[in-house]
């Protein structure tokens, strides 16, 4: 069995993280706090998840 695509994954969870980042300064330009929070801690999730398989 191949070994899973993890730059793949670290990648696409890194790209996922910026379109979330873009949203919480898009979302704080509008002035909605509870989303720009909301987008920011999906994006700093995805970060993590991002370092993770990237790390392994």
């Amino acid at each position: 069995m191949a070994p899973p695509p993890r730059r793949g994954l670290g990648l696409l969870f890194a790209v996922l993280a910026g379109l979330f980042a873009g949203i919480a300064l898009a979302a704080l330009a509008a002035r909605q706090l509870v989303i720009a929070v909301a987008a920011l801690a999906l994006a700093a999730w995805l970060v993590t998840m991002a370092r993770g398989a990237f790390r392994r």
